[in-house]
């Protein structure tokens, strides 16, 4: 039986690189609805947009059953964002928050409840997230693919843009099907009680120096645990030109001719 969960979705409007991102059209509707679906989808048994933008909420409250929670509009990540809702929805410490990111929205359903259900597994574990081998030797290199090295029962022991684990045999450079690096996926979840606890822990040097937000939990002792899949995310949405690459392949990974997104 898969553990009760809750997804909470933070959406702001203003972006740097993409201003309204949420509400970017995609394939007929809103990016951040997409998002929504895959959400509800997994089975959740609450479904919530964290917002500080009221066009995004009544977007949201327009074309969807999802609840929508009005939050600070000051906060610096969206982790920042889901302790707050928490506090709102005062959900019991030892619930489980899952946060799918807006412009996420061809992450497979399947992949939420995993994250979910690693955190029954792992009791000792305050964070979960999922990551997968890369395959790709460029990928390696790319500082804009987070990088994860676990231990043997799964715990993160780092994360970072670097090239980690760093080959001492090759220079660092890859080899051939990547063998031994994992690329992050960015699906978190949580214990109610370690996001209450968020806002409040400092923010490491390694945390400012890689913009990783989830090495501040390491920093602090946290656990995080992860599990490796096959199946990548979909194409996380950053630009405009994003966009546009998702909505040439989105036909094929929404696959079936009901348009819904592969459960697993």
């Amino acid at each position: 039986m898969n553990p009760a969960f809750s997804v909470i979705i933070p959406a702001r409007y203003a972006s740097t690189r993409f201003p309204g991102k949420p509400l970017a059209n995609l394939a007929g509707k809103p990016m951040l609805l997409h998002a929504c679906d895959r959400a509800l989808e997994s089975g959740a048994a609450k479904v919530l947009v964290a917002t500080d933008d009221r066009r995004i909420a009544d977007a949201v409250s327009r074309a969807s059953s999802v609840q929508v929670i009005m939050t600070d509009s000051n906060h610096q990540s969206g982790t920042d964002r889901l302790a707050q809702a928490v506090e709102q929805l005062a959900l019991p410490d030892d619930a489980t928050v899952i946060n799918l990111q807006g412009d996420e929205p061809l992450m497979p359903p399947g992949h939420i409840r995993r994250v979910a259900k690693l955190l029954t597994e792992a009791p000792d574990a305050d964070m979960s997230t999922l990551v997968m081998p890369i395959r790709d030797p460029e990928e390696v290199a790319n500082p804009n693919v987070v990088k994860a090295v676990l231990d043997s029962r799964g715990y993160a022991l780092y994360f970072s843009r670097a090239p980690i684990p760093w080959s001492r045999d090759t220079g660092g450079q890859a080899m051939t099907g990547a063998q031994g690096w994992h690329r992050h996926l960015g699906l978190y979840g949580y214990r109610a009680g370690f996001l209450r606890a968020y806002p409040s822990l400092e923010a490491p040097a390694i945390e400012r120096l890689e913009a990783l937000e989830q090495l501040r939990a390491l920093w602090h002792g946290h656990r995080i645990v992860a599990a490796v899949v096959e199946q990548d995310g979909g194409p996380g949405i950053d630009t405009p030109a994003d966009l546009k690459r998702a909505e040439s392949i989105i036909g094929t990974l929404l696959g079936n001719q009901d348009g819904q997104v592969d459960h697993e």
